[in-house]
């Protein structure tokens, strides 16, 4: 396998495993289990694979001490932005909520032009309005009907938690730290969250069957360990640009399961909506790369 087929499979496998999450969420909440709970599984199951996976990598877990103000912060918002996620599964398709939250890449370049003051490109600005109204278009059914504009918030606050996640990380100190390592951290101060939440776990809801601590555990190796290994893996082998792109799997993957497993349903005008949001942060991603080489191979023709 050449490297840049490996980076591509590998990006692919990343993306379409962070897809997952409603695949192994939705039948935890069948089982009577609450957000938290669930996101409380999926955090310490992780935190234990990512210990497992640094100790064979055998990394190096010292942190300076101004670092951890900053991991504590950091980890808090990865945090956030799970449970703004789950939690709008419980008002909204969770294909459509995945869609939604795959605004982030715009939501960063929009943090960056406001308040770091970098310049925005008339392309960025279309890609921005073209995905507002790809989500214009998600919150409303065929027949009229409005989607829970509650499902809608939480989903826009999952995806403004991780753009300043994002944003915070890359202008920071930590901004070289390794990303397994970084992700354990945020994973041992997120889970502070659901305990918590969960008022030291005494209202924590365990899995009631096999099937539902396979969930659980699948919930933490597949759309975080998995994805990110696999994600590692792929901009080593093919960059970040094109491992970036390739994350229009992850919504996909999401709408797949919601349709096929749990019968939700798509209509031309969603269908419409979603296809807004992916060209615009694809667009956003790639677009100067794209624009540049249509503009090369038009000069050498003429």
């Amino acid at each position: 396998m050449t490297p840049r087929v490996k980076g591509f499979t590998m990006g692919s496998i990343a993306a379409a495993s962070y897809g997952l999450n409603p695949l192994f969420a939705l039948p935890l909440y069948s089982e009577g289990m609450s957000v938290d709970s669930v996101l409380f599984f999926r955090y310490a199951f992780a935190i234990v694979m990512m210990a497992i996976l640094l100790r064979h990598q055998k990394a190096d877990m010292r942190v300076r001490r101004r670092e951890w103000p900053l991991l504590a912060v950091y980890g808090l918002l990865f945090s956030a932005s799970s449970l703004f996620l789950f939690l709008s599964y419980n008002y909204m398709d969770a294909g459509i909520a995945s869609t939604i939250l795959f605004m982030y890449p715009v939501m960063v370049a929009l943090i960056m032009a406001l308040f770091f003051g970098e310049r925005a490109s008339w392309l960025t600005w279309l890609c921005i309005l073209m995905a507002v109204s790809g989500v214009s278009l998600l919150t409303k059914t065929s027949d009229g009907s409005t989607v829970s504009i509650l499902g809608v918030t939480f989903v826009l606050l999952s995806s403004l938690s991780y753009a300043i996640y994002i944003v915070g990380v890359n202008r920071s100190s930590i901004a070289r730290m390794p990303s397994a390592k970084l992700t354990f951290y945020a994973l041992c101060f997120g889970i502070l969250i659901y305990i918590v939440r969960t008022r030291g776990l005494t209202e924590l809801q365990l899995p009631q069957s096999v099937l539902g601590w396979t969930c659980a555990f699948c919930l933490a190796l597949f759309p975080t360990i998995i994805s990110l290994v696999t994600m590692t893996i792929s901009i080593r082998n093919i960059g970040s640009t094109p491992a970036a792109i390739l994350g229009a799997l992850e919504p996909i993957t999401a709408l797949l399961v919601g349709t096929l497993v749990f019968g939700e349903r798509l209509t031309p005008r969603l269908c419409l909506g979603i296809a807004l949001v992916l060209t615009a942060v694809t667009l956003l991603i790639a677009g100067k790369k794209i624009f540049y080489m249509l503009r090369s191979r038009f000069a050498r023709t003429a």
